[in-house]
């Protein structure tokens, strides 16, 4: 098994980033607590295995925060998703960030999970949120995970402030 390691995005692979959300979100627009991103135009990290990009985290940094906007992995349990995470949160303390947060749904537990033991805590639950979120993206299906109806918006965070990053 060859080792995975993590780059930063650049211009060269917006054609890459564009395609991989259009797959897995729908489209390069991604919509978190009422704004819409440009997936493909903000900045991130790509997991490679022998230079093949298998893994994409698009975040925002704004003011002291990093709001993680998306996160694949095309290969799963490899440690591709914590290998991405433990970069941009080792990138937002670099950049004094006093917390990383993100936004999952409702229908998703698995990712909840994930993000637990990575240290993220659930901040708030936003109810019925998808309702505006598909005024601006009409594509955001129904149902999610399991056939679960996705409503809700649940915020995650990780407070950095003296915490050691591995």
């Amino acid at each position: 098994m060859s080792a995975v390691s993590v780059a930063a995005l650049d211009d060269r692979d917006r054609d890459w980033v564009r395609l991989i959300l259009s797959e897995h979100w729908g489209g390069p627009e991604i919509v978190t607590r009422g704004a819409v991103h440009q997936g493909d135009q903000l900045p991130g990290f790509k997991a490679l295995i022998n230079n093949v990009a298998v893994g994409l985290l698009t975040y925002r940094f704004y003011r002291d925060e990093c709001e993680i906007i998306s996160l694949n992995s095309m290969r799963e349990r490899l440690g591709i998703g914590t290998m991405l995470m433990t970069t941009v949160c080792n990138w937002a303390a670099s950049k004094r960030c006093h917390r990383v947060w993100l936004i999952t749904t409702n229908d998703n537990s698995y990712a909840v999970k994930f993000y637990e033991k990575l240290g993220f805590r659930i901040a708030a639950i936003h109810e019925n949120a998808l309702l505006e979120s598909r005024k601006l993206k009409p594509s955001i299906p129904m149902l999610g995970f399991n056939g679960i109806e996705i409503r809700d918006e649940i915020e995650m965070e990780l407070l950095l402030h003296n915490r050691p990053l591995v």
